[in-house]
């Protein structure tokens, strides 16, 4: 019989946490913004020893542990793959010109003064139509990062526009994961789920896109700033063939995801149909990526669109800021922030295989004496959950299972714990660095999620909104209380 476990203290749940913040402080003090490439990761494994030490001193079987180990990674493994697919589809989606068309045509349709609150509605709009932050971040907030640049914008405060604009669509669109896990956990039905987050989600999204406004019109650049790109259309269109119909990819990728099609594929048709594209429309470009002479042309070809996919697209055009712009993507540029993805998934499952996170809940439960306090709650814990699971459907799922049994107590209806979980769960995820989500923005957009934080005004208002709506009682349903159901206390 295995022994006996005792139930963890309070001081032994915070404790690799403590050490987790002081570690990450310290990796941040001297890497800066390079913590991500190997500091973190390490602050990660060290934390997630210190959980396994304290579930060895309760009583716990490293062979257990070693088990949720195994399964809490083997939930990111369908977002790596997706990550890899992003990577490669950056690659060949430059090759063939899709990213510097859209980047062409964006620099003439979209104005300085308009540009953010422009990129954030852009990027709500086709999330809501597709259900998805990731496809829309690496489709669409890609080309406006290129946008941002050539309109000598900021590229912070463009990851935090396409940011603010994904994560709403993907919020408020029933195609959504979240949007279905959420009521899934909490117990409510999802279309009363999506009307019920429209008191909290609609005022946020139009208080970023004011802020989105406020900012683009106070930061208009000055005649004659010069950020290094020269006349970056005129640059573009002397490497590349360039024309509407080179849009074809992008329409694939967000027609299959409206047919909700699963991301992983759909990015994956996406990248190959990117490297058709490229042979056909700049074949010169795929051979002169390959840079091995001797080769065929066929074989030159294959081995351009097969470099593009694995190391992504290097650009060669003369002028240093246009190349480090283009020179980007391929599956060995997301392998750091897979690294990251693995060693905080590894923290999270240790964490929640010792008890260590239900034993913090708990202890949350008994100070939340009233409905606001407990709500606030739902929302600390989800969003403590993306920073210590890693991972946003842990995230609701943790969050859900843990305060559904206080919310029927008390008579709330299952909605209100359901916007809770995406008004945090959801809504925070992509600010934390080592989340999944925070990791792919990060990497995808080419932005520090540090950098992007203060910038992504729809994440950082939602949860605040949500608090402060949920202490003035507005919007609050109930139903009958359930004094039978068991709580954690």
């Amino acid at each position: 019989m295995p022994p006996m476990t005792r139930s963890p203290s309070l001081l032994q749940a915070f404790l690799p946490l403590f050490f987790l913040a002081a570690l990450l402080a310290w990796a941040v003090r001297v890497y800066g913004a390079d913590a991500s490439y190997g500091a973190n990761q390490v602050s990660l494994m060290l934390a997630a020893g210190v959980a396994a030490l304290v579930g060895l001193r309760n009583g716990l079987r490293w062979g257990e542990m070693q088990e949720s180990l195994v399964h809490g990674i083997s939930l990111a493994i369908v977002p790596i793959f997706i990550l890899l697919a992003v990577g490669a589809l950056i690659g060949t989606w430059i090759l063939c010109g899709t990213v510097p068309t859209l980047i062409v045509y964006g620099l003439k349709l979209l104005h300085p003064s308009f540009f953010y609150p422009a990129a954030c509605l852009i990027c709500a709009i086709v999330a809501l139509a597709i259900g998805s932050s990731w496809t829309v971040a690496g489709t669409l907030g890609v080309a406006l990062i290129g946008v941002a640049s050539g309109l000598h914008m900021s590229p912070a405060i463009t990851a935090g526009a396409v940011i603010s604009g994904a994560y709403f669509g993907d919020k408020m669109s029933p195609l959504s994961d979240t949007t279905n896990i959420a009521p899934a956990a909490a117990g409510s039905e999802l279309f009363a789920h999506i009307r019920h987050m429209v008191w909290t989600t609609g005022p946020s999204i139009v208080l970023a896109l004011l802020l989105f406004t406020a900012v683009g019109l106070g930061s208009t650049p000055a005649p004659g700033t010069d950020s290094g790109f020269g006349d970056l259309p005129a640059i573009l269109g002397s490497q590349f063939n360039l024309g509407l119909h080179l849009l074809i990819p992008l329409l694939v990728v967000f027609a299959l995801a409206v047919l909700k099609f699963p991301a992983y594929p759909t990015i994956m048709i996406g990248a190959l149909l990117g490297g058709l594209f490229a042979v056909l429309f700049q074949p010169e470009l795929v051979v002169k990526l390959a840079g091995k002479e001797g080769l065929s042309q066929p074989m030159a070809l294959m081995t351009g669109v097969w470099s593009a996919l694995a190391d992504g697209y290097k650009a060669n055009t003369g002028n240093a800021a246009v190349d480090e712009l283009l020179s980007r993507g391929g599956m060995s540029s997301m392998l750091n922030t897979i690294w990251l993805i693995f060693c905080a998934m590894g923290f999270g499952a240790i964490m929640e295989k010792t008890g260590l996170l239900e034993r913090m809940v708990r202890s949350v439960l008994k100070a939340a004496k009233s409905t606001g306090a407990l709500i606030t709650a739902t929302l600390a814990t989800a969003i403590g959950s993306n920073a210590v699971a890693a991972d946003q459907y842990m995230s609701i799922v943790l969050t859900g299972r843990l305060y559904r049994p206080e919310y029927e107590r008390r008579g709330l209806a299952p909605v209100n714990l359901s916007r809770a979980l995406e008004d945090a769960g959801t809504i925070t995820s992509p600010l934390v660095p080592w989340n999944t989500c925070g990791a792919y923005m990060a990497a995808t957009l080419g932005v520090a999620t540090l950098d992007y934080l203060p910038f992504a005004f729809f994440n950082l208002i939602n949860p605040i909104l949500s608090a402060l709506l949920a202490y003035a009682g507005f919007k609050i349903l109930r139903t009958t209380p359930s004094p039978n159901v068991v709580t954690h206390s």
